[in-house]
């Protein structure tokens, strides 16, 4: 995959060395709903944990199994919060934060599991630091352990639309971790699969905000620490396991739904009022976009949470308001100095438009094509009435001939089913030939 990280995004540092002589106490808060079988699996193995100085809180959101019986049964020694109802991730950390007794404060996804030595280089991090505030581990995937996660990778970073990626994984795609992210550095955002922070800035950035429930709460938050002047790093010598969308499927509208919903609202939110104007209509051109993609693939799930998260922006400016007034009481640096620490450009467009990563399917390709085709027509505004020179197969474009679009464009070669595919020329009114397999 093409790296879209440079080094205005992160700088490497010296190895570190702990200082054991006052050693900090760390509360590792895990939210749980549900799944008694993946929370004894993690407890498990933080219990292998070489850290001293650590204090295990379980928070149950509610659990509809017997996890809270099981919990005060199986492991006495850990700390166990109930809550009536399921808070989610957002709630369910503020809930243990609150009670928690540490100064560095770990919050853990319960589907993980952890090497032994993983707490001892993330606690170095902060210590050699007094500017860091958050620190993540390495996440690599549970069940292929040299594929990097896809919640968290090797750090996360973030474009100016507010699309989230991470070093080793870029949206579908997760890379093999060959050592290529090994370097401690900066970061946008560490992951809410694992990470650590001082409890202070943790405070004083005003918690996760509970309105995200699940899902980019950790973006927003350490956006909140990066304009009070604060950074966040990865180690990598740290390592954990993580099985992902365990609680919630990858597939269910309702975290399609909160994926989009709660990025829009960080760009709504966390931006100066000029540079929001200016950014969001482009953000909203792409949710658009990515409406019409999905119902080209026929992924209505992913059609109604883009859907409802438009709706949901729609009715509730009075929150956006309110988070706005929020952040402005905390924010200590301009935009300028906050996006120095992003990746410059839209990672989409890089991704979808741009075809810039390696390896691709031919399906992959295919898509990729739908995608320009959609983005064409809606920011550009050409017409959709295409000329076919060749055969016509159910009203559809397939055979061998030249395709041609009234703006232009034209396509030599072999083409079906409405997308250009095969051997041949390509001809742009730009003057740009490719030749070759398009």
């Amino acid at each position: 995959m093409l790296s879209l990280f440079s080094d205005n995004i992160g700088q490497g540092a010296n190895p570190l060395t702990l200082d054991t002589s006052a050693l900090p106490l760390v509360s590792i808060i895990i939210p749980h709903y549900n799944g008694i079988e993946i929370l004894s699996e993690c407890l498990d193995s933080l219990k292998a944990t070489t850290y001293p100085e650590i204090e295990l809180l379980v928070v149950d959101n509610g659990s509809t199994d017997d996890s809270v019986d099981w919990v005060a049964k199986n492991h006495p020694d850990v700390r166990l919060i109930k809550n009536a109802s399921n808070e989610g991730y957002a709630g369910g950390c503020n809930g243990g934060a609150q009670v928690a007794k540490g100064e560095l404060l770990v919050f853990l996804n319960n589907d993980t599991v952890q090497e032994e030595g993983w707490i001892e280089p993330l606690v170095e991090t902060l210590q050699s630091d007094s500017d860091v505030a958050a620190v993540q581990p390495k996440i690599l995937n549970y069940f292929e352990r040299d594929l990097f996660d896809y919640a968290g990778g090797s750090g996360g970073a973030m474009d100016l639309l507010c699309f989230p990626f991470a070093r080793g994984r870029l949206f579908l795609t997760q890379e093999k971790d060959m050592g290529q992210y090994d370097d401690e550095t900066d970061i946008f955002w560490a992951s809410g699969s694992a990470f650590m922070v001082r409890r202070r800035d943790f405070e004083a950035a005003d918690r996760f905000d509970e309105l995200f429930f699940a899902h980019q709460e950790e973006i927003d938050l350490q956006w909140r620490l990066h304009l009070m002047g604060r950074r966040s790093r990865v180690n990598p010598t740290s390592v954990v396991y993580h099985k992902n969308a365990v609680t919630l499927p990858t597939q269910s509208s309702k975290k399609q739904y909160l994926n989009h919903r709660n990025s829009m609202l960080m760009l709504l939110s966390n931006y100066s009022l000029p540079l929001m104007l200016y950014l969001f209509p482009i953000r909203l051109a792409l949710e658009i976009v990515a409406i019409f993609y999905s119902l080209a693939l026929v992924d209505f799930r992913h059609v109604f949470g883009i859907l409802q998260s438009l709706i949901w922006i729609l009715f509730h400016p009075h929150v956006i308001l309110k988070r706005r007034r929020r952040v402005k009481s905390i924010r200590q640096l301009k935009d300028r100095e906050v996006i120095s620490r992003m990746y410059k450009g839209s990672v989409v467009l890089q991704y979808y438009i741009f075809n810039k990563i390696l390896n691709q399917s031919d399906d992959v390709n295919n898509l990729l094509i739908v995608i320009r085709i959609l983005l064409i027509v809606f920011l550009v505004g050409c017409s959709s009435k295409l000329d076919y020179v060749g055969d016509l197969v159910n009203d559809k474009p397939h055979g061998t001939g030249t395709l041609t679009y009234e703006n232009g464009d034209s396509y030599e070669g072999e083409w079906k089913e409405g997308l250009k595919e095969g051997k041949g020329k390509l001809t742009s009114p730009d003057g740009c030939n490719y030749a070759g397999e398009w």
